[in-house]
């Protein structure tokens, strides 16, 4: 099993924008952004995944660490 950590608040703190943002900036629901973001969630669509990175100006690298 990989263990990742979602990195998306912290960019999203240096960013001043917030996980409403976001969820309304790719068209997802917030509860969706919600999960992804407490790192609750099994998986995630890669559309999901460069939706985030391309609204975030940043790559899958940022957002997804690969921890022990």
């Amino acid at each position: 099993m990989i263990n990742l950590k979602i990195n998306i608040d912290e960019i999203l703190k240096q960013q001043s924008k917030s996980r409403y943002w976001l969820a309304k900036e790719i068209k997802v629901s917030y509860p969706t952004i919600k999960t992804l973001c407490d790192n609750k969630t099994e998986g995630t669509k890669f559309e999901t995944i460069e939706n985030i990175c391309k609204a975030l100006n940043c790559t899958p690298n940022d957002i997804l660490i690969l921890t022990n």
